[in-house]
Parts: structure tokens; C-alpha cells; sequence
């Protein structure tokens, strides 16, 4: 408790090696609250910083926490080929308004090996016309791999943008069976 008699936050984090490179996942007692691309030193340090000005605390690295170990277990799993949904519980308090109402739906609605376009991801949520919003939402994701932006396109078969990198974004997609493995 604080000096307010309020319990603190807890948010713990790890990094998981993954086929994209090292994810920083990080929790809280809601649940997974952020996923961070290349989490590679510097990435994460910056990660970190902005997460405990966000959630008001520090975050603790706890690889072995109770409150990672699904997420760790479900996130392997899923890179391993042996898991298509994520089931976990997930903190929302980092995005609101609109981009979470996209995030939600994208979340629910666009399963494992399906792509929607930005446009038809607006119309889901009652917003149609309102593609470019939903790119600001996907780039403000800060979930991504279990809430898959990455299935998010452009309507002309273009692969749209990602704030992870064009490249992971193949990654994610041929995983998923959506393209072709690259040769190389």
C-alpha cells in the first residue's frame, strides 16, 4: 500500500527471444498491459521509462512473475506454431477512446490467418471513412502479436504499414499462412 492506503500497481516484464526478435512483455495485476518490438537494450530502457511514467511506477524485471507466466507461455506457443488465439487477460489502461474501440474489435473479430483492410476495420466500429484513423490506432497498438495489427491491410492488396517494421509484418503474415515464407 502507499502512503494514501491505496494498493500500488504492480507491473512486471520480461523479454521473450522470439522468430521477430525479442519481445519485452510486461504486466499488471489486470493483466498483459504492453508488448514491445526489438527489445533489445536501448528499446527496452525506453520501453520501461515510458511505461512507469504512463502507470505511475516502476516497472520490475520478473521473468518467473505468476502474472507473465501465461502470457510467456501463450506468446512461445504461438510462435512455435502450436497456439492461433491468444486467451489472456489484457490491461487496456494504456489506449482509450477510439483506438481502443478498433483495438477491441480487431482483437475479437479478425482471427488467425485473416487480413482486414483499414476501411473495413472502420466500418466494423461504425466509422466508415475513417481508414486513416484506424492506422493511427494500429500505430498506437500497444499490444501488438496479441492484438494482431499486423492483419490489418491496405484495400488494394498493399501490405500497409507497422510499427514493428515491414519485415516483421511479412514474418507475422507468413507465420499465419497469409504469405509465403520468405527465401531468405
Amino acid at each position: 500500500m502507499n502512503s494514501q492506503g491505496q494498493d500500488e500497481q504492480r507491473v512486471v516484464w520480461t523479454v521473450v527471444d522470439t522468430d521477430i526478435g525479442p519481445l519485452l512483455l510486461a504486466a499488471t495485476d489486470e493483466g498483459l498491459v504492453n508488448v514491445v518490438f526489438h527489445a533489445a537494450e536501448p528499446v527496452r530502457d525506453r520501453a520501461l521509462e515510458r511505461l512507469a511514467s504512463r502507470l505511475g511506477t516502476e516497472p520490475v524485471e520478473a521473468p518467473g512473475s505468476a502474472l507473465l507466466a501465461e502470457a510467456t507461455s501463450q506468446v512461445e506457443a504461438y510462435f512455435a506454431g502450436e497456439r492461433r488465439d491468444f486467451e489472456l487477460s489484457l490491461d487496456w489502461s494504456l489506449i482509450s477512446g477510439f483506438n481502443r474501440q478498433v483495438l477491441r474489435e480487431l482483437a475479437s473479430g479478425v482471427r488467425y490467418g485473416q487480413v482486414v483492410g483499414y476501411g473495413d476495420l472502420a466500418g466494423r466500429v461504425g466509422q466508415p471513412g475513417a481508414a486513416q484513423a484506424v492506422g493511427v490506432a494500429m500505430g498506437s497498438n500497444p499490444l501488438p502479436v496479441v492484438v494482431p495489427c499486423h492483419r490489418v491491410v491496405e484495400s488494394d492488396g498493399g501490405i500497409g504499414g507497422f510499427g514493428g517494421g515491414l519485415e516483421t509484418k511479412r514474418k507475422l503474415l507468413a507465420l499465419e499462412g497469409v504469405l509465403p515464407e520468405p527465401l531468405f
